[in-house]
């Protein structure tokens, strides 16, 4: 059987779908298994082995080739990969208009996805053949097993594996940043998409204070592009000297974060792979739901603020009162205590 995952991104959207691509391998060794993402999020799925193919695309390309009917170069080439194969399933894991549309340009035979109530745009039930419903407030990586078990019949797996090949260069890289910390860290993040998503840099850099002063445990404060300033603001507001600003590879830091005694970071990508790698983690979480997209280990924390009335369904991008990540270091410290007490 001829099989297409359609997960576009971001990445960490990437990262939760790789146990149901575990669980699919699982049940169906022999399958031939395609995987089209976004080339912005593609990075954490090279290379794996229980992909035959990973298709990489530019959905913003194709879209202005199809509306406007040029024959242009690359939304060509992205039609032919995406073609390749004769597709017997695709499986819309995104529920987006752009995601079933692809699915269906791939010329599968048949198409999954949510049903209406699951969708993130309800109109891409339009390009679906066939439908699954999964219950409210389910974690985002159980939603899509359970995709995967109405489509196919593959049962909910009872562990979840993140299969990620880390190349010899990444182990190489993050070797070299333990090494310059001493090999006893933890890791901060205090990036993410949203501005409201964001734990102040300020107290970012007191929680490195504290994690040295109560554990003698070194921060390394992770950033990616366009947040190597916020990343500084951090260091700088650690009067200890031990909040070191850290650049790495996807893979890399996928490889560092299997090291560190905790990490400490929002809603984000990089909080996902932390979680993939089995880092103990400490979420903060302030306009999306942890229930929704933090970890799925029952040892690890999340610090929210629940005292607040406006933090039901508010997924604001941005907001007048940006209450819900007014968190103290304090209660922060607290999580890292009871979570390195259940290592």
């Amino acid at each position: 059987m001829r099989i297409l995952i359609v997960k576009l991104g971001s990445i960490g959207d990437v990262v939760h779908t790789l146990p149901a691509l575990a669980a699919l391998r699982q049940a169906m060794p022999q399958a031939e298994i395609s995987w089209v993402v976004e080339r912005q999020s593609s990075e954490i799925l090279r290379d794996n082995p229980l992909l035959d193919r990973l298709i990489e695309v530019d959905t913003k390309a194709l879209r202005r080739g199809l509306m406007s009917g040029e024959t242009l170069r690359a939304p060509r080439q992205q039609l032919r990969r995406l073609r390749a194969s004769a597709f017997d399933v695709a499986l819309d894991f995104q529920g987006l208009l752009k995601s079933a549309s692809i699915a269906r340009l791939s010329g599968a035979r048949r198409v999954f996805g949510y049903s209406r109530a699951g969708l993130r745009e309800p109109a891409s039930a339009l390009f679906l053949s066939k439908t699954v419903a999964v219950p409210q407030q389910t974690h985002v990586i159980t939603k899509s097993l359970l995709l995967l078990k109405g489509a196919l019949g593959i049962p909910l797996p009872e562990t979840l594996s993140f299969p990620i090949r880390v190349t010899a260069e990444a182990e190489a890289e993050a070797q070299q940043v333990s090494a310059n910390a001493g090999g006893k860290y933890a890791i901060l993040n205090p990036g993410g998409g949203w501005p409201t998503k964001l734990w102040s840099a300020d107290r970012f850099g007191k929680l490195a204070d504290s994690l040295w002063s109560n554990y003698g445990i070194s921060s390394l404060v992770t950033y990616g592009p366009g947040e190597l300033e916020l990343a500084e603001n951090v260091r700088r507001s650690s009067v200890s000297g031990k909040a070191q600003p850290v650049n790495l590879s996807l893979k890399a830091f996928y490889s560092l974060a299997r090291g560190a005694r905790v990490y400490i970071g929002g809603d984000t990508g990089p909080t996902h792979i932390a979680v993939a790698a089995g880092t103990p983690i400490v979420g903060l979480f302030g306009p999306t739901e942890w229930w929704r997209n933090g970890s799925p280990r029952m040892e690890d924390i999340c610090v929210e603020r629940n005292d607040i009335h406006c933090r039901v369904d508010c997924h604001r991008r941005s907001c007048s009162k940006w209450i819900c990540m007014d968190i103290e270091v304090g209660r922060v410290m607290q999580a890292v205590a009871l979570r390195l007490g259940r290592i």
